[in-house]
């Protein structure tokens, strides 16, 4: 069984953006950073350094941070979203969390799932419209007002039956998507499929 891949979001200088203090010592070409001093007794959301699984990273996400993989080692203190270690390092960039990657990443997500939407109303085509628009906004081809108005017309199309859809879906089906989000967002960190 492969071990456990860690990942670490900081300011793209190596500060936290998520709480602590200090500065993460960044790799240098393909050398990892240097590692963290020791800290005695980690425990999750009071002391040590909080890394998380590529399952949960995108709860961790800011705008302009920097992901990086990382390696923890020695005591640990695991809670959902993370686990406290004694010491850890970072391993190599992911990625930036610009926010046309964020918003791309979400024109994706949306774009996904939107079978969904579109085999109970075949001819409700403002969602799609919507994904569009997100998608030129991102990429600066359309201001910020044709993007929100477009938005706010598949809002509008948006009908609680379909809101019943999606609640009710299949527990594996909600898994399978989870695990595609994941995947996804790690491949929009590294500069593709939608840059």
């Amino acid at each position: 069984m492969a071990p456990m891949k860690w990942y670490k979001v900081v300011a793209v200088g190596g500060s936290p953006v998520n709480g602590g203090s200090g500065k993460w010592k960044l790799p240098r070409g393909k050398r990892p950073g240097a590692w963290m001093p020791p800290v005695a007794s980690p425990v999750a959301c009071e002391r040590g350094y909080h890394l998380t699984d590529a399952a949960h990273l995108l709860g961790w996400l800011r705008t302009g941070a920097a992901v990086y993989e990382a390696e923890g080692r020695g005591a640990a203190d695991n809670q959902s979203d993370k686990t406290a270690f004694a010491e850890a390092r970072l391993l190599r960039l992911v990625g930036v969390a610009s926010e046309k990657v964020l918003r791309l990443y979400a024109a994706d997500c949306a774009e996904h799932v939107l079978p969904l939407f579109e085999k109970r109303y075949p001819n409700g085509a403002r969602p799609r419209e919507a994904i569009a628009a997100a998608r030129a906004f991102a990429r600066g081809e359309i201001s910020r007002e044709e993007m929100q108005v477009a938005a706010f017309a598949a809002y509008a199309a948006y009908s609680a039956s379909a809101a019943a859809d999606a609640a009710a879906a299949d527990a594996a089906d909600a898994a399978a998507e989870r695990k595609w989000q994941t995947t996804h967002l790690l491949q929009c960190l590294r500069g593709g499929p939608n840059p």
